[in-house]
């Protein structure tokens, strides 16, 4: 007897479930006080926002996001913008902090012990399929497509991967593949990594994305957890042992990357180091930007915070409140100040003439008369006292604030406390 084909989105039945407890050291100061995922992106989003609302965009409505280091503010961000979910519609959204439910001592260990430790929580909700996200990346993805593959492919995990250029995947671990992209093996940064049957240019690196069988995954976490030599890591330990042992399969993120007519390219990035994060904030400033923010057929969901319009003041020479190919987010007053190619997220007061260019400033910045920034990032709340000059003297830079290879300059309020 054929089995009838499943009609229905797969995405009714499964709960996406976001590892969101990394430190993201690269990021320096930007992370002292707030986990990767909690850092602000984009003029009013934070990182984590692009996970959740890819997997709400898809129709899953059953949502985990573990949380571990620094994490009070992910936790704020989330209880705001993302409590909308109702049981009585059979939705769920819960934060899943290192609660030491298995051990009185114990925090989270590895990736895959971030699920372990909730398997009482998740099995409540019962969900066929278990997508687990990382929280700390840039794209825009539909879910249910992968959710297809792995069901069609009768597949034990599947592994989202990119296409990247072969020598730059020596960093990612790189799924080896075989023509009809079953996962053949397993390597984790590799010097030389292999190619793709029908790409030999192009490596197939993981994006951290993983989707499987419900009662499959809690029956394999429960084994690692008995395994005292178990890092109990997804990447480390899971996935190995399932193309070892089980049939694991390669989902190409081209195959369900959401675009806008806008977007030429699947869209992904890691804003992992202060250069990327940079790059990617002010590329958003261009005509038509790599990563469409516009889509309203996929809306990116956050804390919709209630401010007063932008308001931009002063029309003199030398005085003149403007911004040229720039992003200015609401609560904003440009005052007799000039921006050009910069992204300015919420509460922004900026005094009269100043010039920013290619800036990001996170919010809540004040800004005194007579500044001049170029290249920089401004962390939160920081107070920019007049006359400061960023940008223009390297070695004068290096010796006040954090600069970067690419020579992107990080300010935070302690080091401009450190100046007075």
């Amino acid at each position: 007897m054929v089995k009838a084909k499943r009609t229905q989105p797969l995405s009714r039945d499964a709960m996406a479930y976001v590892l969101a407890g990394g430190r993201g050291s690269r990021l320096k100061e930007l992370t002292d006080r707030r986990a990767k995922p909690a850092v602000y992106f984009g003029g009013k989003t934070r990182i984590i926002d692009f996970a959740l609302s890819n997997a709400l965009n898809s129709g899953i409505r059953r949502l985990g996001v573990a949380t571990q280091y620094k994490a009070h503010s992910l936790i704020r961000h989330l209880q705001r913008g993302w409590n909308f979910l109702r049981t009585e519609r059979n939705e769920s959204f819960d934060i899943l902090p290192a609660s030491q439910r298995v051990s009185e001592t114990q925090w989270y260990e590895g990736t895959a012990d971030a699920v372990y430790q909730n398997i009482d929580i998740i099995e409540s909700y019962g969900p066929e399929f278990m997508v687990i996200l990382a929280g700390d990346h840039i794209y825009k993805m539909d879910y249910e497509l992968m959710l297809r593959q792995h069901v069609d492919a009768g597949a034990d995990v599947t592994v989202g991967c990119l296409e990247v250029p072969r020598m730059e995947a020596t960093g990612f671990g790189v799924m080896h593949v075989d023509a009809k992209d079953n996962i053949i093996a397993f390597v984790e940064k590799p010097s030389d990594p292999p190619g793709i049957p029908d790409k030999p240019d192009f490596a197939l690196a993981s994006m951290g994305i993983y989707v499987f069988n419900t009662r499959f995954l809690m029956d394999l976490l429960r084994k690692d957890a008995a395994d005292p030599s178990s890092s109990r890591d997804f990447g480390k330990d899971i996935i190995p042992g399932i193309v070892k042992d089980g049939k694991a399969v390669a989902h190409r993120f081209a195959k369900s990357c959401v675009r806008s007519s806008q977007e030429a390219q699947p869209y992904w990035r890691d804003v992992g180091t202060i250069d990327a994060y940079w790059e990617a904030n002010i590329d958003l400033t261009d005509v038509t930007p790599e990563l469409d923010l516009y889509d309203r057929d996929w809306p990116i969901w956050t804390y919709a915070e209630l401010k007063p319009p932008a308001k931009f003041v002063h029309d003199e020479d030398g005085r003149r409140g403007e911004a040229i190919s720039s992003l200015v987010s609401g609560d904003c007053i440009i005052s007799g100040a000039s921006l050009r190619r910069s992204l300015i997220f919420t509460g922004a007061r900026i005094n009269s003439y100043s010039r920013l260019e290619e800036v990001v400033m996170l919010p809540d910045c004040h800004i005194g008369r007579n500044v001049r920034l170029r290249r920089v990032v401004l962390d939160h709340g920081v107070r920019v006292p007049e006359g400061l000059v960023v940008g223009e003297d390297p070695v004068e830079d290096a010796r006040r604030f954090r600069v970067t290879e690419k020579g992107i300059c990080l300010i935070t309020q302690p080091m401009i406390d450190r100046l007075t």
